[in-house]
């Protein structure tokens, strides 16, 4: 089975089987904070393509410009973002954009143009030569990163110099040694590292 058809089914699957679940986060979000229920941002794709990433919005509708990153206790976030963002329900969205082909289940995570710039010209090529994914090695180390980045005097900074690059070397990495067997490894250990 190939990798786009792979996605195809796991995701229009995946959208049907949790449509009650989407639900139910859809309203709660709702009820919690009132405005939109999704998030749409910008990030660049496979070949440096911008498009928008879906999430369920878990910070408040007035939080203001701030900053790129969500560290620690950010007093931005809602309620019931607290929650999703724990385990990780608010990327659930981007099933959507698995199905329209802008991403994969499994991929380099995609990043804001600010950060995609910081990536040295050899590596960018490399990490944009695939779809980027829902999930990846990356995102299961990282898991607490917003924690990890709370404690720091200059997140974005701290990001930029310790976190990235170490995310890059996990997105070249993958992208040298992709295969099926490799996504599926990665979304049974995602899985696993949500439920803890």
């Amino acid at each position: 089975m190939s990798k786009r058809a792979f996605d195809l089914a796991a995701s229009l699957c995946g959208l049907l089987m949790l449509a009650p679940l989407l639900g139910l986060i859809a309203l709660w979000i709702r009820l919690d904070s009132g405005g939109p229920v999704f998030y749409r941002q910008l990030r660049i794709g496979r070949y440096g393509v911008p498009f928008s990433i879906f999430k369920f919005r878990t910070m408040r509708v007035q939080a203001g410009a701030g900053g790129q990153l969500t560290v620690g206790q950010d007093a931005r976030i809602t309620r019931a973002g607290r929650f999703l963002r724990h385990y990780k329900l608010d990327e659930l969205p981007q099933l959507i954009n698995v199905l329209q082909g802008s991403m994969s289940l499994v991929g380099p995570r995609p990043e804001v143009p600010r950060y995609v710039a910081c990536y040295p010209p050899d590596v960018r090529r490399i990490v944009l030569s695939v779809a980027p994914g829902i999930t990846d090695w990356a995102s299961i180390h990282y898991k607490d990163e917003n924690a990890i980045l709370g404690h720091a005097a200059d997140p974005e900074q701290a990001y930029i110099d310790t976190i990235l690059p170490v995310k890059l070397e996990y997105y070249v990495r993958y992208v040298q040694e992709r295969s099926f067997w490799t996504d599926l490894r990665i979304i049974a250990n995602t899985l696993t590292a949500i439920a803890r």
